[in-house]
């Protein structure tokens, strides 16, 4: 028998809706449009964005940078919840990051959303995030994608990832062969999980105690909830400042992998890093995680940032200036360590906490 459906109610019959998807780009239209740089050409609706890279001529010898992430399972807090409009700073927080640690400012970035049936009024919350994360970042949001994918994910199902691109001049740009023995590190506070270690947090805090995430716990302030989904701290315009007016050879984002991890990466082969706990007290749920996990110290370190989100190599002479400048851009900053000749371990982590 011949099917005399048209072509969009057979894909609509097959759970993807056209309309609802040209809903969604209208709703988010107004938070990608404050998110715009003078370079950037056009609105959405293209099928590319267009940014200007006539701006690059001011440039020496300009070096491009790119990252790409997402928020991995965080994402679940944000469903769980239906609070949709903060993941985006996590997002846009592991991009940006990423490349501010060569001393590249970013230009823009490009989204990906992923979800089993596109709700608009959802899809423009999480867009909106993104746009004032990337207001906050000082990058374009150029443009992205948002894909329906039923069958394959559950009708309140998403997940979220994006690219960015950024720039620095090539004799500006930071890393392992700036740094020197002697020179200290300044750490930046995180604020709270970031986006890492959500697979292990989410095991130890819901499912192996039961916990609601509207469960108010006294030793946090807050609920569960609103503690699991703190945005990340967008650390990209605070640390191009530092990058700018001090005397910092490289810096460490720290994610995945912990600290030590971390600031190894960007370390020479020939000099190690010594980290000084007691210089600092990690935030309530990260011993929350530790106690009721029976985790040992070692496994959190490898999967949190226990409290510091960005590491800075900075010269000795400038580190009081570094940490004021921190400080005047709302962060907070302190000497965690130093540089020394190399060692048995790239990174040691000596003392307790307990600033």
């Amino acid at each position: 028998m011949p099917d005399d459906r048209s072509p969009a109610s057979a894909y609509e019959a097959a759970g993807v809706s056209i309309d609802e998807g040209d809903r969604a780009v209208a709703l988010m239209k107004q938070w990608v449009d404050k998110a715009r740089r003078p370079e950037v050409i056009g609105s959405i609706g293209g099928f590319a964005g267009l940014f200007d890279a006539t701006a690059l001529k001011s440039y020496r010898h300009p070096l491009l940078a790119t990252s790409a992430d997402g928020v991995g399972t965080k994402v679940a807090i944000a469903q769980q919840l239906d609070k949709h409009d903060t993941i985006g700073f996590d997002l846009v927080g592991m991009l940006v990051d990423d490349l501010v640690v060569c001393g590249a400012e970013p230009l823009f970035m490009t989204d990906y959303i992923a979800c089993g049936k596109v709700r608009p009024e959802r899809i423009a919350a999480i867009v909106k995030g993104i746009a004032e994360a990337c207001v906050v970042a000082g990058c374009a949001l150029l443009g992205g994608e948002t894909a329906e994918h039923p069958g394959l994910l559950g009708p309140d199902d998403y997940d979220v990832a994006g690219s960015t691109t950024g720039v620095v001049e090539a004799d500006a740009l930071l890393g392992p062969e700036r740094i020197r023995e002697g020179d200290v590190l300044v750490a930046m506070a995180s604020s709270g999980l970031h986006s890492n270690g959500f697979s292990l947090v989410r095991r130890v805090l819901l499912q192996q105690t039961g916990w609601s995430l509207d469960r108010h716990v006294d030793d946090l302030g807050r609920t569960l909830g609103e503690e699991l989904l703190e945005p990340t701290h967008i650390y990209a315009r605070p640390c191009l400042e530092l990058a700018r007016h001090t005397d910092t050879h490289a810096m460490s984002h720290i994610t995945g992998g912990g600290l030590a991890a971390n600031l190894a990466r960007v370390l020479p082969d020939h000099l190690s890093a010594t980290v000084s706990r007691q210089t600092w007290t990690p935030q309530p749920i990260f011993e929350l995680v530790r106690e009721i996990g029976a985790l040992p110290l070692e496994d959190l370190e490898r999967t949190l940032n226990l409290g510091v989100g960005m590491i800075a190599v900075t010269a000795a002479a400038d580190a009081d200036a570094a940490i004021n400048l921190l400080d005047i851009a709302g962060v907070r900053a302190w000497v965690c360590g130093e540089v020394t000749a190399r060692a048995e371990a790239a990174v040691s982590l000596i003392g307790s906490y307990g600033a």
